[in-house]
C-alpha cells in the first residue's frame, strides 16, 4: 500500500515528536529505534524509510525539542512586557513543575552531558540550536550593548540548566526547592528571585 507525500510527513513528524520526549527522558543512548517506532505505532523495519540512520532521527529529535523551548520563550516575549520577560522565562524554567518533567523540557540539561561525546555532526546541530536559545534569551537584555547581553545571556542559560541537573539529581524535596531558589537568585537577584517564588509556576 503506497501513502500520500502528506501522510508520510505526518508519520515522520510524528515518529521526531515522540522520540524527542522518550530522548529526554531515558537519555540518547537509553532507548533504541526498535522503541521509538514502537512508540509512535510503528514497526522496526518502517524506519529507514524516515530516516538514514538513529543518528539522524537522534539529531532531528533533539532539534525539535530546542525549538520548542525557543518557541516557548518567543510566546513569553510577546506577551510579557519587556523589564518583565527574562524574570519570567526564568521562572518558567527554574520551578518544580520543569524539574519534575524532563521528557516535556529543555532537552540541554537532560542531554547535554551526553551530546558532548556525540559524533561532531551531532555536536555541530546541537550547538546550532543552544545559539538560537542564546539569541533568544540576549534578546530579552535590551539595556546593554548586543556583546554584553549575549555574554549575559550565555552565563544566565549555564547558570538555570546548571541549576535544574542539580535540582533533579537532589529529588523534589525542600533541598531541591533550595536548589532551584539559589538559581533564581544568582539569575536575577535576590529581589527579583524572591518576587518569583510567590508567584504560581507554569511549564517550561
Amino acid at each position: 500500500m503506497r501513502y500520500s507525500r502528506e501522510h508520510k510527513q505526518e508519520t515522520h513528524a510524528r515518529i521526531v515528536k515522540k522520540a524527542s520526549v522518550r530522548l529526554r527522558e531515558k537519555g540518547a543512548h537509553g532507548i533504541g529505534v526498535a522503541d521509538l517506532m514502537k512508540e509512535a505505532g510503528l514497526t522496526h523495519g518502517g524506519f529507514y524509510a524516515h530516516f538514514d540512520s538513529r543518528e539522524a532521527l537522534v539529531i532531528e529529535a533533539f532539534a525539535y525539542a530546542m525549538d520548542r523551548s525557543t518557541e516557548r520563550w518567543r510566546k513569553i516575549a510577546e506577551t510579557t512586557p519587556p523589564n518583565k520577560r527574562l524574570a519570567t522565562i526564568v521562572e518558567t524554567y527554574l520551578n518544580p513543575v520543569h524539574r519534575d518533567d524532563p521528557g516535556n523540557g529543555c532537552a540541554v540539561p537532560s542531554l547535554g552531558a551526553e551530546i558532548a561525546r556525540e559524533s561532531p555532526k551531532t555536536r555541530r546541530a546541537f550547538a546550532a540550536k543552544l545559539e538560537q536559545m542564546i539569541d533568544m534569551m540576549a534578546d530579552q537584555i535590551s539595556d546593554v550593548p548586543r556583546k554584553t547581553a549575549r555574554r549575559r545571556a550565555i552565563a544566565a542559560l549555564a547558570t538555570m540548566m546548571g541549576t535544574l541537573v542539580l535540582a533533579r539529581i537532589a529529588g523534589s524535596g525542600e533541598f531541591s526547592e533550595e536548589v532551584l531558589g539559589a538559581g533564581r537568585e544568582a539569575v536575577l537577584g535576590r529581589a527579583a528571585a524572591a518576587k518569583s517564588v510567590a508567584k504560581k509556576p507554569r511549564a517550561n
